[in-house]
């Protein structure tokens, strides 16, 4: 297939590096289009009052044949310039590997999941990849790749229906120590402490969001498939229109309001 590689992390960050050589050295067709530096938790945002800027850059440790770009926007930009200025050939687009999960509510949150959103966005099946790690010290990042390898080579013989993309986060663990793979419904993941009041040097306050996360491990979530050493696989829709509200809003009167 012909795959267009993106992540939040940047372009040089392992991840999104041992993604495109996994896939590369699966047989695949890889252009990766990503930010020039770190933008984790942007959501999806798009850039709309400033100039983009798009540059190839050397391949570094990316493998050969790998035509690599990098850009001065979000996760999503990259995505739009890759899909609609170099390649509009690109079959598919494939997320990560982001450094950390994006388990449960996190994926609202995440650049790498909206990167993939913006690929289903613009017609493209679509899959986010995360490593449920702290940092990239001593991430097993080829465990992740190995796995991303086997799930687009199983993609290719099972297409997605349009409008789907696939969360995929990965144990960080060796590959033989993965129990297996679970197709999961999105978890609860809920941040305790999550805001931090504290003071700069000169005495002025200023305000730290982190918090530490704890899961309700509810089996058939992605946080439990996780917990317990299981690669899970969420399939997420963009249409967040909740359905039966519908005919309640239409009964209790909303559309006869008088205006």
């Amino acid at each position: 297939m012909r795959i267009l590689v993106t992540n939040d992390d940047g372009v040089l960050s392992p991840g999104i590096i041992a993604l495109a050589t996994h896939l590369k050295g699966a047989g695949h067709e890889v252009i990766v289009v990503a930010p020039e530096r770190q933008h984790s938790s942007v959501g999806h945002a798009i850039t709309l009052h400033r100039p983009l800027r798009l540059w190839q850059i050397g391949n570094g440790p990316y493998p050969e044949g790998v035509a690599v770009y990098a850009c001065n926007g979000t996760p999503s930009d990259s995505v739009v310039l890759g899909l609609e200025e170099l390649d509009p050939s690109v079959e598919i687009v494939c997320s990560g590997i982001n450094i950390g999960p994006n388990l449960g509510d996190d994926l609202t949150y995440s650049g790498t999941v909206s990167a993939a959103m913006e690929g289903v966005v613009l017609g493209r099946p679509s899959v986010a990849f995360s490593l449920d790690c702290d940092d990239e010290a001593g991430a097993h990042f080829n465990t992740a790749g190995i796995i991303a390898a086997k799930i687009m080579g199983w993609l290719k013989n099972h297409p997605l229906d349009k409008g789907l993309l696939l969360n995929v986060n990965i144990p960080d663990v060796e590959i033989n120590h993965i129990s297996g793979i679970k197709v999961t419904k999105k978890g609860l993941r809920i941040y305790e402490g999550k805001v931090s009041k504290l003071r700069d040097p000169h005495g002025r306050i200023y305000y730290w969001i982190a918090g530490k996360p704890t899961d309700q491990l509810i089996e058939g979530t992605d946080v439990w498939a996780v917990a317990n050493g299981y690669v899970s696989v969420t399939p997420v829709h963009l249409d967040m229109t909740h359905y039966p509200s519908l005919m309640k809003l239409k009964s209790d009167g909303l559309e006869e309001v008088s205006l």
